[in-house]
């Protein structure tokens, strides 16, 4: 029985590399979007809370959604 350790033949091979599991450029933004957006709801959470917006269910998701895109445009740029 042969064992290649570089065989091209493995379909998971683009995926695991070594121990360390390949995270895709979204999960990264996610993450960095979620940092974002930590900082950013702590500071607006009074404001969207005490009733001059509407939805502030909405709105924080939209300022997640916004902190998303802002973390992948620093990944694309930087």
């Amino acid at each position: 029985m042969n064992f290649f350790v570089f065989s091209s033949g493995l379909a998971s091979r683009d995926l695991v590399t070594g121990s360390s599991v390949y995270f895709p450029p979204l999960f990264k933004a996610v993450l960095i979007g979620f940092f974002i957006w930590l900082i950013l709801h702590r500071l607006l959470r009074d404001w969207m809370y005490s009733g001059d917006i509407w939805h502030p269910t909405l709105m924080d998701l939209s300022l997640f959604t916004l902190c998303v895109s802002s973390g992948m445009l620093m990944l694309a740029l930087g």
